[in-house]
């Protein structure tokens, strides 16, 4: 498949995302990417896109955003060769984890990380599937860095440019790319 970004690959994705309306409340479209798991070129074709970006980047561990972050970050370090680390809401971990409380909407709230997750030296790509207004990548980032990972990347499936999470994560960035293989 193409490189990541290309026109033939976010043409290949977009025709499997479903929109949903009015989902999960009136007025909302949700951007359903099961049918594109459910294809396996689809699927590979991301994966393969996003291993990419592993090799490019130098990573050494793939962090993956609860619930759907997961599901396209444990393949692509399979792939890459490189370890996988898994983002949680607060309280799903055993044993010793760090926190990070981040601000929605409508309150707040808390992700974790197992403390001993990352070393000195682990440059980390965050993988999640959507970008919204960017709380939870925010966080996500800090709490790489807290466990002592370089954020070498975020990488994302899908951008909402309206909602502004970009410029919300540009100062946590800081010179780390921000990759989202389709922008709306």
């Amino acid at each position: 498949m193409s490189s990541f970004g290309s026109i033939e690959l976010r043409e290949l994705l977009l025709s499997r995302i479903k929109d949903v309306a009015d989902y999960p409340k009136a007025g909302v479209v949700f951007k359903d990417i099961t049918p594109l798991l459910a294809d396996a070129e689809a699927f590979g074709a991301l994966t393969d896109a996003l291993v990419d970006l592993c090799v490019r980047h130098r990573v050494t561990k793939v962090v993956g955003l609860e619930a759907r972050g997961f599901i396209l970050g444990a393949p692509v370090a399979v792939r890459a060769n490189v370890g996988f680390v898994p983002v949680r809401k607060a309280g799903k971990l055993p044993g010793a984890t760090l926190g990070q409380a981040y601000e929605l909407e409508y309150g707040t709230a808390e992700i974790e990380i197992h403390a001993d997750a990352l070393t000195p030296g682990d440059r980390v790509l965050v993988i999640d599937d959507v970008l919204a207004t960017g709380g939870t990548a925010e966080a996500s980032l800090q709490l790489v860095r807290r466990a002592g990972g370089e954020v070498a990347g975020l990488a994302v499936l899908l951008e909402l440019g309206f909602l502004n999470g970009r410029e919300r994560l540009a100062a946590e960035l800081k010179d780390a790319p921000l990759e989202a293989l389709i922008r709306i």
